[in-house]
């Protein structure tokens, strides 16, 4: 059965119309990922949105001491609550714990020593303390050289946060211009080597499909069918890699320029944006008026 709730997350992940949505789950059983690709090939959505669907509030953070870096992210209940002086305090604690102890994940995280019992029980104060749930939901702890270079940024006062690792003749304004940029432009690998097979074969998969229901390409010759096909994948695809993407300050030169003028490489980076992955609240209203729409 297709619910008001499929048809809002569709129409929300890919722009189409309620209608459209609604056909599109229906001719794919529901399978979501299915019925993205389904109204990509039709035309009607040229390109499903990457960003998942967020619900959590809280903060993330970015610090670098020395060689280390670390980024993490504390979710809580309301936005309100991540401004609480305890709150706050909770992810000073974290912080400093991250980097002394250096934990290889987050149940190794949780399982360290803080100021009483482990960062588990902190949290578990916190959220008694607080009121609401609090939850340390992951963390990125990075090593780098003595060579290297470190980036920091965080937007918002943590809604998003960046750390990323230069190498080369890199300086620290160059490393924190790179993290916002990961910050602001969200990438998803440093570069096209990076990327798993499996994404480009997908988009292979569904620009063919595009340009086999394009009328106005049907007299092509295939060798110029596969060209237009190859341009369609890097054009959609250039923008989950850094290097590929428009610098934010120079919206004419590529981040590849810029590194390059710099006498630098990204070696790594680490990008957390507060509750990403996370599917939201529903919009109770919003889903009323859709159930009466569908009848569910």
């Amino acid at each position: 059965m297709i619910t008001a709730s499929m048809v809002k997350e569709l129409r929300e992940r890919t722009g189409a119309g309620m209608m459209d949505c609604k056909k599109a789950l229906t001719a794919c059983d529901g399978d979501m990922e299915k019925s993205i690709d389904w109204l990509r090939e039709k035309g009607i959505a040229k390109a499903a949105k990457k960003n998942d669907r967020i619900a959590a509030e809280g903060l993330t953070r970015a610090a670098v001491n020395g060689n280390t870096g670390v980024v993490f992210e504390v979710n809580s209940e309301t936005d309100f609550v991540a401004k609480n002086e305890k709150f706050l305090g909770l992810l000073d604690e974290i912080q400093g714990v991250l980097i002394e102890n250096k934990p290889a994940d987050l149940d190794a995280a949780l399982a360290c020593a803080a100021s009483e019992g482990t960062v588990a029980d902190a949290v578990t104060t916190a959220t008694a303390t607080i009121g609401e749930k609090i939850s340390l939901r992951r963390i990125a702890v990075v090593e780098k050289a003595d060579d290297e270079f470190f980036g920091c940024y965080m937007h918002m006062g943590g809604k998003i946060s960046a750390l990323v690792t230069l190498k080369g003749k890199a300086d620290e304004a160059v490393a924190k211009n790179i993290a916002m940029q990961i910050a602001s432009m969200a990438p998803q690998y440093v570069n096209r080597d990076e990327m798993p097979a499996e994404v480009v074969e997908h988009e292979r998969k569904v620009q063919t499909e595009i340009v086999k229901n394009d009328e106005k390409l049907a007299n092509k010759p295939e060798k110029v069918l596969a060209g237009i096909i190859e341009g369609k994948i890097s054009k959609n695809l250039k923008d989950l890699c850094l290097v590929e993407q428009e610098f934010f300050l120079d919206p004419n030169m590529k981040v590849a320029q810029y590194l390059k003028e710099n006498g630098c490489d990204v070696v790594n980076f680490v990008r957390y944006a507060v509750g990403e992955g996370i599917e939201k609240r529903q919009d109770n209203f919003a889903e009323e008026v859709m159930s009466q729409a569908f009848g569910g």
